[in-house]
């Protein structure tokens, strides 16, 4: 029961961020989008989507320690989200009049959001038992992310005031450049 209800309620978090960002990208005028973002978007959503189903139809026992780890790191979904509201989206869309985003989580480092995604591929699988899920989930988003931030960084440093704000920023961890 625990499982059915964690992979509902992941399941329905995604589809209201797709919802969200559908909305916020329809509402931003000019927004890019790099190429491989492009290409690689669909299989984002693929490996979100096969990282639900399979821990839905082939987890086992509730592994706490996981499950409270994929709990914790969702305010920090919600304090990206609410940092950057309509500049938020799912597909590393840049519109040419984003202002650049300097406090909430990133004060701290450039991308929270792409960390979040990371732990939850990880341990929505981890929970549950399924050890191969947790490590292909996170390899394949690693590989996915490579080429995507790479993307998005070049487009967001058409900003004013990204570099400035960023270049001592850690990607991913703080401290970490």
């Amino acid at each position: 029961m625990v499982r059915f209800l964690v992979c509902l309620a992941m399941a329905a978090a995604r589809l209201g961020e797709l919802a969200y960002s559908k909305r916020n990208i329809e509402e931003g005028a000019d927004g890019r989008e790099g190429a491989w973002s492009q290409r690689t978007y669909p299989l984002m959503v693929a490996l979100h989507t096969a990282t639900i189903a399979g821990t839905l139809f082939a987890g086992g026992k509730t592994r706490w320690r996981w499950l409270l780890l994929l709990l914790a790191a969702q305010p920090l979904r919600f304090w990206v989200l609410s940092t950057l509201q309509r500049n938020w989206n799912t597909r590393g869309s840049v519109a040419a009049d984003t202002e650049v985003q300097t406090g909430g989580p990133y004060a701290h480092i450039r991308h929270p959001n792409y960390v979040v995604v990371a732990i939850e591929l990880a341990t929505l699988p981890l929970a549950f038992g399924l050890r191969g899920l947790a490590l292909f989930a996170t390899f394949a988003n690693a590989m996915l992310l490579t080429f995507r931030i790479r993307e998005e960084e070049a487009l967001l440093e058409q900003l004013p005031g990204y570099r400035e704000h960023f270049e001592h920023k850690a990607r991913f961890v703080p401290g970490i450049v």
